[in-house]
């Protein structure tokens, strides 16, 4: 019965990307006419309205972002939130979600009715988090909140103790529990950290106590975790927690201010002009330096499923105020330094690009395309000065030579070998013109 409903997902999934991309305009249009109406439906009772609208905000993806790559931003197993919830696809996972709630129903030390309550008392607080209003009844929220949280505790729980069931489909499809990890960080497809944390400390106290939830969250997505951040961190959602593990800690964030400037010469044409490329120590995404000619630049990994990472991240820092831009500087300056194969291969050669893609071509492609549709009013005070010294030292006029001699006649080794004859038969030709004049 398991491996059958895993082959219905996997036949849902393949299925889904030509009606979301046919519908998404339709929605679009919808969702502006219908918000305007419904934006004041519910009163908000003691809470601060303002407060809330400062932390955790779950997004719609903006159509203008949306439309250069429609499956980045959407899921196509699993529905997480009210954003995706009607539809038909995630049926058969519905109904695996509810396989995970009364397994985790067995282990905790509350009722239903419990958990109920509990959310009802968060709902007003809950909605506030959802920017685009949420079209659902109270019954069928507070069930589908409960629902989705404690799926996402149960899968966490049972893969950081290793217990699932053996005819458990995360278990029996490989593929499956990969795709769910990866769609758990959409940025349309959240529910609010804390709902998940207060469920679990209120249904496990006893284990919350020894193990948090944060740890639990750390563990599943470590794979994620790739410059090994510490876990004291206040998480409003899985997608800004994938956020957190790019950047370094807030204190060690620069300013920003309104100056922009990007070089407008590639890694190639830098390196023809005497850069040196170097991987920085410094793992963390925004952490450039330049000094003395050398490019430091943190090591790039491009995976399967790079592209759909980022471009969320990129989504979140457009839409959330209070998420400074810091990625979405870093992806930007990348998108000038690189723009042709040749420019990849320069970085896979010094070891700042890891490419477990196809070939150079689709991380060029890639780059080159993440910055459609973006909009930016400031910059990064580092990057400022860094994109100024970068531009001098390549109009310097002998660095500019440098670069039009190795560019021009050593690009190839053809050239070079036709070059230096070039030169030899010119310095031959000198000398026996000046032998003939001696006689």
């Amino acid at each position: 019965m398991e491996n059958s409903a895993s082959g219905q997902i996997q036949q849902e999934a393949n299925s889904s990307i030509k009606n979301e991309k046919e519908n998404t305009e339709i929605q679009e249009e919808s969702r502006t006419s219908s918000g305007n109406e419904n934006q004041n439906g519910r009163l908000v009772n003691n809470i601060d309205t303002e407060t809330l609208f400062t932390t955790c905000l779950i997004y719609k993806v903006p159509y203008h972002l949306r439309k250069w790559n429609e499956e980045a931003y959407t899921p196509q197993v699993i529905s997480i939130g009210p954003y995706h919830n009607d539809k038909e696809k995630f049926q058969t996972m519905e109904k695996h979600k509810e396989r995970y709630f009364r397994r985790f129903m067995k282990r905790a030390e509350i009722n239903l009715e419990d958990f109920v309550s509990t959310i009802r008392e968060m709902e007003d607080r809950i909605r506030c988090c959802y920017v685009e209003t949420v079209p659902f009844d109270s019954d069928d929220f507070v069930r589908m909140i409960r629902l989705d949280a404690i799926f996402i505790l149960e899968l966490f729980l049972t893969s950081y103790y290793k217990t699932f069931p053996s005819n458990d489909p995360m278990l029996v499809e490989d593929w499956l529990l990969s795709i769910v990890e990866k769609e758990l960080v959409l940025l349309e497809h959240q529910v609010p950290f804390f709902v998940i944390d207060e469920l679990y400390n209120l249904a496990l106290p006893s284990k919350s106590d020894s193990v948090s939830l944060t740890e639990l969250t750390f563990k599943f997505f470590k794979d994620f975790n790739i410059h090994e951040k510490p876990q004291n961190v206040t998480i409003e959602h899985f997608t800004d927690l994938l956020r957190f593990f790019q950047l370094p800690n807030d204190n060690d964030l620069p300013s920003r201010g309104p100056e922009m400037i990007f070089p407008r010469c590639s890694a190639t044409q830098l390196r023809e002009a005497g850069v040196e490329f170097k991987v920085s120590l410094n793992k963390c995404i925004p952490d450039l330096n330049f000094k003395n000619g050398v490019l430091e630049i943190p090591r790039l990994n491009f995976f399967d499923d790079t592209e759909r990472q980022v471009r969320n991240i990129m989504a979140l820092e457009q839409c959330h105020q209070r998420k400074p831009l810091y990625c979405t500087d870093f992806y930007l300056l990348l998108d000038c330094l690189i723009n042709t194969t040749k420019d990849v291969d320069l970085l896979c050669d010094k070891g700042i690009v890891v490419n477990s893609l196809s070939d150079n071509n689709v991380v060029t492609s890639i780059i080159n395309s993440r910055n459609r549709g973006i909009i930016r009013s400031d910059m990064n005070t580092v990057y400022y000065p860094l994109c100024e010294h970068l531009k001098g030292f390549y109009e310097r006029t002998w660095n500019r030579w440098k670069a039009l001699l190795r560019h021009q006649y050593f690009s190839s080794s053809w050239r070079s070998a036709s070059t230096i004859a070039a030169i030899i038969l010119l310095v031959l030709t000198l000398i026996q013109t000046k032998f003939s004049i001696i006689k």
